[in-house]
């Protein structure tokens, strides 16, 4: 995997996929974009959102929604890294069951997301869980 980062100006840059996507990240307290441990944040949100969705549609439960809210605590001293990472998932589908569910979280978490994996080596990383039948 390969990407680039080019700055743009002040503390903006524009980084690039080896897909071609851009995304802009900002170091000024994100004025012009999120912050490079924003987008950690975001992505390993995204990454296991990606997991339980997938799971769960496997598993042939129908799914409308699947949000995940992250809350985080950072250190105070430089380098401000990460101490806790919770996130919460609030999953909404027809079919779905608290087990189902449950188990989808635990196998993002424990197997297959590269991102929280590869975060949880250096920060505790909680998840939680609400399901909404609709």
């Amino acid at each position: 995997m390969e990407a680039k980062v080019k700055w743009v100006d002040g503390l903006c840059f524009v980084a690039e996929s080896a897909s071609g996507h851009q995304v802009v990240m900002d170091g000024n307290r994100g004025e012009k974009g999120p912050s490079p441990m924003e987008m950690v944040l975001m992505s390993a949100g995204t990454c296991s959102a990606i997991d339980v969705v997938s799971i769960l549609e496997k598993g042939r439960h129908e799914v409308r929604g699947c949000e995940v809210k992250l809350t985080s605590t950072r250190r105070e001293e430089v380098p401000r890294l990460f101490t806790h990472i919770n996130l919460h998932f609030i999953v909404t589908g027809k079919t779905l069951t608290e087990k189902a569910v449950e188990r989808a979280v635990s196998l993002s978490a424990e197997k297959y997301c590269s991102v929280a994996l590869m975060l949880g080596q250096a920060v505790e990383i909680t998840h939680s869980h609400e399901i909404i039948i609709a």
